[in-house]
């Protein structure tokens, strides 16, 4: 039996950051629901890239893809997912405000399943108040916020990853390779090579 990953998201999440992880997880051989407050199975989400160019002091903000998502907010059950995923982009910012996503995360982390969480996306695990005395970092411009709530951000390299107990973390997408394996290792699969 395949087990459930829940993917919290919306409008102008980071494209690579939820895409390329629902297809890496499937990969693997979990059941991927994408979900958004507000929206249904088969509604879309809109999405951005961001990216840096030369000489500009932050990030651009390129069109994305257009993603369908393959269940419903609303029928969200806790009990039946073993692992949830935070992907970054400017949807954190509205995802942290609603009550609902709140509650889940809470729920999440009160049972220990594996959560994990990338660039902005850790801006949902502050606003729940579930990162105090936990190791974790985000994209540096979320440090601040990260720091007032209790958190010990990690200063690492784009491309590596934080796991502190069941939470794991990434500064951006650079760090799937590394942030994939911390959270499907928490969620107690073992890949091994012949």
């Amino acid at each position: 039996m395949a087990r459930n990953i829940l993917i919290i998201t919306g409008d102008y999440t980071e494209d690579y950051e939820t895409y390329a992880v629902k297809q890496m997880l499937e990969l693997v051989g979990y059941n991927v629901h994408l979900v958004s407050p507000g929206k249904k199975s088969g509604d879309f989400i809109v999405t951005a890239v961001h990216d840096f160019l030369p000489g500009e002091q932050t990030y651009t903000e390129l069109k994305g893809h257009r993603i369908q998502l393959n269940f419903d907010f609303d029928k969200i059950d806790t009990a039946t997912y073993h692992g949830l995923f935070l992907p970054g982009g400017r949807c954190s910012e509205f995802l942290r405000l609603n009550d609902r996503v709140i509650e889940i995360v809470k729920d999440f982390d009160t049972n220990k399943k594996p959560i994990a969480a990338v660039c902005h996306g850790t801006q949902v695990l502050t606003a729940a108040n579930i990162v105090s005395g936990i190791k974790c970092t985000a994209y540096p411009a979320c440090r601040p916020e990260v720091q007032q709530a209790g958190g010990i951000y990690q200063d690492i390299a784009i491309d590596d990853a934080v796991v502190d107990g069941h939470i794991v973390s990434g500064k951006a997408w650079p760090c799937h390779p590394k942030l994939i394996q911390l959270f499907i290792k928490l969620l107690g699969t073992k890949i091994t090579h012949n």
